[in-house]
């Protein structure tokens, strides 16, 4: 087990295998918060947090289409059996004690995305001699750096107004929601020969 993605082909290029496997776990990741972002939207947006919700879901399907593009696709039997779990883990759960459904859909939302553009660094998977003009790899470094943008509007929410009644109930979720992502991360990264702690 290794620390990083490789070993790298004479071009500086990430296997295709790893390839595969990293990309297809960031986009079910990307792309269910792409899909929830859409649902927590209504017609017409009615707060200002909404007009944020419609910008994360255009990102979110930003990455998921560089993803689609930048990656070296390859069969990857295991990767249907483990997008089963996956998708389970990203669906949407109660928040107790937020009566509004609009509210708690948002909060789950969030959540989520803050355990996925907090916890995820691909970026920092790949070795310092991987071609800096790979597609791959320059898709995981855009993709890191959008991820911190994004987790500033996230933080922003979940510490707002709107949800300091429901603080404990939001840190409890928020919590769940990192171990949660965390723990399908290293699981799907182990299955490629790559061995990440808790920092990573």
């Amino acid at each position: 087990m290794s620390r990083f993605l490789g070993p790298l082909d004479s071009d500086g290029h990430v296997p295709p295998r790893q390839q595969t496997r990293v990309a297809a776990f960031l986009v079910s990741a990307h792309g269910a918060l792409a899909r929830q972002f859409a649902f927590a939207l209504p017609p017409k947006l009615e707060s200002a947090w909404q007009t944020e919700l419609n910008a994360q879901f255009y990102r979110e399907t930003e990455i998921v289409s560089l993803l689609l593009r930048a990656t070296s696709w390859v069969p990857d039997f295991p990767v249907v059996y483990a997008a089963t779990a996956w998708e389970t883990a990203w669906a949407p759960g109660p928040i107790a004690g937020i009566a509004d459904r609009a509210l708690a859909q948002a909060v789950h939302v969030a959540t989520l995305a803050h355990a996925v553009h907090a916890g995820l660094r691909p970026a920092a998977l790949l070795p310092v001699d991987a071609n800096a003009q790979d597609p791959f790899a320059m898709a995981l470094r855009r993709i890191e750096v959008e991820s911190g943008r994004l987790l500033q509007a996230q933080s922003i929410f979940l510490k707002g107004q709107d949800l300091v009644p429901f603080r404990d109930a939001v840190s409890t979720a928020l919590e769940t929601r990192h171990t949660e992502v965390r723990k399908l991360w290293q699981e799907a990264l182990a299955g490629v020969g790559v061995a990440i702690g808790e920092g990573e």
